[in-house]
């Protein structure tokens, strides 16, 4: 049985990334992955740690995680306290797995392995990790809910919609 693990996006594997899709629905929920692999490159560039990672079912990627380290949400702007768990923290910023590898049990193994990834500590240990999803996004909030992630409402901006949840590592 082959068996699902992470690889890092490289100039060998990228383009794997670009045959990855969402469901119809799903679309409005993240942006497209070689969008995020430029913000990856532009936030490297910034002198930031952001991780890429093809999400592998034996050779075949089904899916793609981007996490950062430390990443200020707005330098011109001082949101430490509504968001006081982004500091020194990580940040699941992107994951997605294939509409045709959906529900069938990959995304909780994944998530399983990106927070083993975290909690090694490739930058420095952290109290926590976080993510953000769409508030009307119920799969997604139960399956976060059921890893320990917890909601921070006074967080939530209507604006984008996007809900925070915080794990304690």
């Amino acid at each position: 049985m082959d068996q699902l693990h992470l690889e890092k996006i490289t100039y060998l594997n990228w383009h794997d990334v670009e045959d990855l899709r969402l469901t119809e629905e799903q679309k409005n929920y993240l942006p497209d992955n070689v969008s995020s692999l430029a913000l990856a490159g532009v936030i490297r560039e910034a002198g930031f740690h952001v991780f890429t990672f093809g999400i592998y079912l034996g050779e075949k990627q089904i899916g793609f995680v981007m996490i950062g380290y430390d990443i200020p949400l707005d330098p011109e702007d001082d949101l430490n306290e509504k968001y006081w768990f982004t500091r020194d923290s990580y940040f699941i910023w992107r994951f997605m797995i294939d509409k045709r590898y959906q529900r069938k049990g990959y995304g909780k193994q994944a998530l399983e392995l990106i927070l083993d990834f975290i909690r090694s500590g490739p930058c420095r240990k952290a109290k926590y990790a976080w993510l953000c999803y769409a508030n009307e996004n119920e799969v997604a909030r139960r399956m976060y809910a059921e890893f320990g992630f917890e909601e921070v409402p006074e967080a939530y901006d209507e604006d984008d919609g996007e809900m925070p949840a915080v794990l304690k590592l």
